[in-house]
């Protein structure tokens, strides 16, 4: 609970009140950090001391991860490519946002960290920061670790910066106003996913396909858009009438793109459902 403040509580009660009401059937937890799992030391651990990895497990975990092994997974698909031989990065941009850059199937690099908390910029969560800033609010403000965390979680971001609402739609309205807020929340957060995605597709050495997923990924054609220019020289271009779709898989590059760009809605009850039946059929009960 303390790595995934936002969720992670919610989802042990539903655990404990089913084990208590089923208690004679197989239960199966499905984490959203078993994806990541093959990063390497050099991108997992953070530059601390070393003990502190020893005694506390302090590196990146990442999240998303059954979203992303989805994207993956249905990218490759729709490409009518193995999965195996093709580099993706795909983006899961809702109120949590991470971006992961996969070599091969393979999950090398993610944006969230040790917590979900890490990253891009998010709907109330800040995403990375300079961590004196940390210290320096704790100092002047009197902040406790508890109430940090908060206002990071739940009181930052888009909320945060815009003082509106962390709602993509609500901040489009804004934006159309001419409200300077939301339009400054917005360019932050297109910048972020902007900047971790060439950074990808540097770490990977190329990329073959970019797919955008959640209900901003899925939905909002002028992030999409916005994120996506100026990448040109990347060998990545946008069909601009492809782009108007939402919500719906759709692949969104242009003919002369080198680079496939695509939405592909994210279903993460469906791989959540597949590694339950996989893993429960392979125990000895």
């Amino acid at each position: 609970c303390d790595l995934a403040p936002l969720h992670n509580p919610a989802a042990l009660q539903c655990i404990l009140k089913c084990m208590d009401l089923m208690p004679y059937i197989t239960h199966v937890a499905v984490f959203d950090t078993a994806f990541h799992q093959s990063l390497q030391p050099h991108a997992f651990m953070y530059p601390l001391p070393y003990e502190f990895y020893t005694r506390f497990g302090i590196r990146k975990y990442g999240a998303h991860g059954t979203s992303h092994r989805y994207i993956a997974m249905r990218t490759a698909q729709m490409l009518g490519e193995d999965l195996s031989d093709i580099k993706i990065i795909s983006c899961h941009l809702g109120n949590g946002c991470s971006l992961t850059a996969i070599d091969h199937g393979i999950s090398v690099d993610t944006t969230m960290g040790f917590t979900p908390l890490g990253g891009v910029m998010m709907g109330t969560r800040s995403g990375d920061l300079d961590p004196a800033v940390i210290t320096f609010l704790m100092e002047q403000e009197g902040y406790t670790p508890a109430e940090i965390n908060e206002l990071l979680n739940r009181e930052s971001g888009i909320f945060g910066v815009s003082g509106l609402s962390n709602d993509m739609r609500d901040l489009n309205e804004a934006i159309d106003r001419g409200d300077e807020n939301a339009i400054l929340a917005h360019d932050m957060y297109i910048y972020s996913i902007k900047k971790q995605l060439a950074a990808y597709a540097a770490v990977i050495g190329g990329v073959d396909a970019i797919s955008f997923s959640g209900g901003i990924g899925e939905n909002a054609v002028r992030v999409r858009r916005m994120i996506l220019s100026g990448l040109e020289p990347l060998g990545i271009i946008l069909d601009q009438k492809a782009n108007e779709v939402q919500g719906k898989e759709s692949i969104i590059s242009s003919e002369n793109s080198r680079v496939k760009i695509l939405v592909v809605p994210t279903k993460e009850e469906l791989m959540i459902a597949l590694d339950t039946e996989k893993l429960a059929s392979g125990l000895d009960l």
